[in-house]
């Protein structure tokens, strides 16, 4: 798992979204946002382990992710 350099005060003014929250915005399974985070690399939006059972996705990671993968039709 990489680990950022983020600091952590800009993480807490932030909304977190719930492993549930997630998969209902992306229309996905829980199961898929749990197998994106097992992928080698990492898949998905970025996310934050709270602990072994808890796992939590910023809002700005959600908004880049997004931002990824959006595709726009050419002219």
């Amino acid at each position: 798992m990489q680990h950022t350099d983020q600091a952590p005060h800009l993480l807490l003014n932030q909304h977190l979204y719930t492993t549930g929250q997630v998969a209902k915005l992306l229309g996905v399974d829980e199961s898929t946002l749990r197998r994106w985070r097992r992928a080698t690399p990492i898949q998905g939006p970025g996310f934050i382990h709270l602990s072994q059972r808890v796992v939590m996705y910023p809002a700005d990671d959600l908004e880049t992710y997004l931002q990824s993968r959006h595709v726009l039709p050419s002219a």
